[in-house]
Formats: C-alpha cells, sequence, structure tokens
C-alpha cells in the first residue's frame, strides 16, 4: 500500500509539474518557482550566504594570511569560501575522527555531519560543549553575537538541498528574520559541599583593551587540604584564568595583600613593575581556557596543599570590541577525605619562554623535557597564542619513544586531555614540545604575556608509582 501511495503522489506532482512547465522545457524559471513561493531568483542561494553572512560575520578573520586562516585552514572570502567549504574535511583532528565534512553534499546526511553546521548552530551550544569539548569553539566567538534564527534556517535549506554553487534553493525572505538565539546568561557555581569557593566579583575591562590581573586569596586552612575536583565558570571574553601557589621560599616583601586587585598594565598599556615581582614566585597549580570546565582527578588521586595556603588568582580577558565588557570568574575545589587518598597529584608546567618568531614567516619550535622520577602521567593541556598553528608533543624514551601523546591547532580553546590508564615514564623519559607558529606581522614576536605576543607552555597532571 505505502508504494501505490507514493506511486500516485509522485505521479501527480510529475502531472503538475508538466502543466506549469508546458512544452518549453528550457523554461528554467517556472521550474524554479517549484521551489517555493516568493523566492527571489536574481541571486544564487550560495551567494547570498557568502555576502549576507560570511563576509559579515566570518571573513574578517578567515582571510588569508591571518592567524585564523593558518590555525583553521578556512578561508572564507569570496573567492575561496565555496571550495574551502564543500566537499572538504575539517582540519579539527576530533571533527575528522567523527567522520564530518565541513559540508558535505548529500543533504540530511551532511547536515547531520556538517562540521560547520555544528560551529554555528548556537541554539545548539549545550551538545556542542558538553559533547564535543574538543571541537573548539562555537562561530562566530563571543562576544560577537550569533548568526539570526532567518540566517541558519537559509543556511540550513542550503545543505539539506545539497549545498549547490548555483541555483536558488532557499527562501530569500528568511534573512528578513533577525531575532536570534541569546547565550546563556552567565550564573554563578553553587558552592560546593565539603570545599571552598573562590570568586572575582565583576570587573570591567575597557574596549580595545587587554586586562590581566591577579587577586590573592587566603584559605584560612590550619590543615593541608586534598582537592580531587575543580570547577571553573567564567563570563563571556575570557583569555585564561589560572591559580597560582607561592613557593615556601617567597620573601614576605613579595607576599600580596589578600582580596586586592594587582593589574599587570595600566590603562594605557604599561607594565606595573611592582605587581610584576610577584610573578617570580609563582607556582602553577591548576587553570583553564574553557569558559567552563569541570574538571574530576582519577579515583584515589588528589592535589594537595599545605596548611595556611593561599592562592593566587590570574584573570586575563581580551575586549577587541568597542563596548566595556564585564569579566568574572567563580572557582570551586572540592574536597577529598585524606584517608581515600592513593596518590598526591604532581604538576607538570614545561615553559619555553626563548622565542623568537621572525616578521612574515613560519617557525617551529622544539624544546624536551625530562622527568626525575617515575610519573604516571593522566593529564596534558597546552597554552599558546593567536600565531601557534600546530602544538604537537611526542614522547622521549621508553616504549612510546617519538610517539605523538598530544595535538591542537586551537590556541584558544586547546584540548584538557585525559589518559587514562596513565602514560607511564621512567626517570630519564620525557615529553618534546614542537610548536609551530605563523608570524603575519611586519614585527618579530617574542615571549610576553598578550595575546599579541607568544608563549610555549605544557601543563599537565601526574603521580609517583
Amino acid at each position: 500500500m505505502l508504494k501505490q501511495f507514493l506511486f500516485v503522489i509522485s505521479t501527480s506532482f510529475l502531472f503538475l509539474a508538466l502543466i506549469m512547465v508546458g512544452c518549453d522545457e528550457g523554461d528554467t524559471e517556472d521550474q524554479d518557482s517549484l521551489v517555493g513561493s516568493g523566492i527571489n531568483k536574481s541571486k544564487s542561494t550560495w551567494s547570498l550566504i557568502q555576502e549576507n553572512i560570511l563576509q559579515s560575520n566570518c571573513v574578517d578573520c578567515h582571510v588569508a594570511g591571518s592567524s585564523v586562516a593558518q590555525q583553521t585552514g578556512l578561508i572564507l572570502t569570496a573567492d575561496k569560501a565555496y571550495k574551502e567549504l564543500v566537499d572538504k574535511p575539517p582540519k579539527n583532528p576530533a571533527a575528522l575522527a567523527d567522520g564530518l565534512m565541513r559540508i558535505g553534499r548529500k543533504g540530511y546526511e551532511s547536515l547531520a555531519k556538517s562540521f560547520f553546521w555544528e560551529k554555528i548552530n548556537a541554539p545548539n551550544e549545550d551538545h556542542f560543549y558538553n559533547d564535543h569539548p574538543e571541537y573548539g569553539g562555537m562561530m562566530p566567538p563571543r562576544p560577537t553575537e550569533p548568526l539570526t534564527y532567518g540566517q541558519l534556517e537559509f543556511v540550513r535549506q542550503w545543505i539539506i538541498q545539497g549545498a549547490p554553487e548555483d541555483g536558488v534553493v532557499a527562501d530569500e525572505k528568511l534573512l528578513d528574520k533577525t531575532d536570534r538565539y541569546t547565550p546563556k546568561v552567565f550564573t554563578s557555581l553553587s558552592k560546593p559541599s565539603n570545599g571552598v569557593q573562590l570568586h572575582l566579583e565583576p570587573f570591567e575591562v575597557l574596549p580595545n583593551y587587554e586586562r590581566e590581573f591577579y587577586q590573592f586569596h587566603e584559605l584560612n586552612n590550619p590543615e593541608p587540604i586534598y582537592i580531587n575536583r575543580i570547577e571553573i565558570a567564567m563570563r563571556p571574553g575570557s583569555h585564561h584564568f589560572i591559580l597560582y601557589t607561592f613557593g615556601d621560599r617567597t620573601p614576605e616583601i613579595f607576599k600580596p595583600i589578600p582580596n586586592l586587585d594587582r593589574d599587570l598594565r595600566d590603562e594605557s598599556g604599561n607594565y606595573i613593575l611592582q605587581n610584576l615581582l610577584p610573578m617570580r614566585y609563582h607556582q602553577f597549580f591548576t587553570g583553564t581556557q574553557w569558559p567552563k570546565m569541570d574538571y574530576q582527578l582519577p579515583e584515589g588521586v588528589a592535589l594537595e596543599l599545605p596548611a595556611n595556603s593561599g592562592l593566587d588568582l590570574n584573570s586575563h580577558y581580551v575586549n577587541r570590541t568597542a563596548n566595556s565588557l564585564r569579566g568574572e570568574v567563580f572557582v570551586n575545589l572540592h574536597y577529598q577525605d585524606k584517608k581515600s587518598v592513593k596518590h598526591i597529584a604532581k604538576i607538570i608546567s614545561f615553559n619555553r619562554t626563548d622565542i623568537e618568531l621572525p616578521a612574515g614567516q613560519i617557525t617551529t619550535l622544539t624544546k624536551d623535557f625530562y622527568f626525575r622520577e617515575a610519573a604516571n602521567v593522566f593529564q596534558l593541556f597546552s597554552h599558546a597564542h593567536e600565531l601557534m598553528t600546530e602544538f604537537r608533543v611526542q614522547a622521549i624514551g621508553g616504549p612510546r619513544n617519538g610517539k605523538e601523546v598530544y595535538f591542537t591547532d586551537d590556541w584558544e580553546h586547546p584540548p584538557i586531555m585525559s589518559y587514562n590508564p596513565p602514560m607511564k615514564f621512567g626517570v630519564g623519559e620525557g615529553l618534546r614540545l614542537i610548536v609551530t607558529y605563523n608570524n603575519i606581522h611586519n614585527r618579530e614576536v617574542n615571549f610576553g604575556f598578550l595575546s599579541t605576543d607568544e608563549m610555549m607552555i605544557l601543563f599537565g597532571l601526574y603521580y609517583e608509582d
């Protein structure tokens, strides 16, 4: 019965089409009218996507020679965009492993497997960030507004119709629909039932300015504490957030006053020397570039903070808009009973600071780091700035010698990789950092704290045997 019904329906549509087309098979205007009433056929759907969506939302960053284009391998100017998007695999290794294409030509199947659609479909951000944290950030990046509902539906129909370069397959009137998804309002973290919450209260980031500052918090813990879970939540616009401890040999003169903002730069961009000096005694504890992180250490493993500890909270926001930006950060440190701790987690902080990137050149830097004790590595993540195009890590020595154990091409949201079981390294074995930068500027770029400077750092966690 189903086949008979489909046959009747298809025959009816064929008869209707013949009536509308008449005897002139070359009358393309009448044929196009079957796509839908009210469609403007003066421009192809693809050309409208280029002019109304890509040009105004994407091209400023995805232009030949830019750091974003080098990082993503994607140029979206009118002369390149179609060939770069359609029937092309993504550069993101996780999306590639998941079988995604940037945009395919197989209709609904391609919509479900489109990395481009995943990146722009802001109303589905919970799925994107919760299920695919390794895909990077959504586009356009915040604080830029997401695409309108009309723009999204226009692109969706185009992909469903096979993503043609020519022809009209979506109603241009959709572009008149200008309401858009509103990203979820930033909400504070609930305080942990067993632990401590740290809070950087709302602060201002001036227009076209990078604000980085520290604020020291005492934990008032009379006994050592053990931490097995870390939550961090930040308002949009953050470049990074880090927690530092201070070493035992820190001179009293350099220990900061609690709960006082210590900016690295004044409003004119000049460094404030007295606020730089305590950084010499910093010891990395934890941090992230993700707007929201919830990291659980392996069972039986915990970070330890000695009695009477304090943490220096470091926030770095980048505001490249014409309006002031509001920043805010919450941190939850969840405690674990000492009796259930089998291993104390130790910090990996491998940092190369002698960075010289000649103007207008692609440069690859390497540096080797070695373990002084047997190490079970269960976490790694990188930190670099906007000129980084690839950050690779290879094992040195042992059965993994030469094997790549970490990779990212996303400087803004580098993946936090967990290893279960942990990677075992013996004394004298280590990790090799291999990082490639594309300096598109007409000046040499060196190590520095601004996002326009560069860094080359590998963070992580391990425990001894």
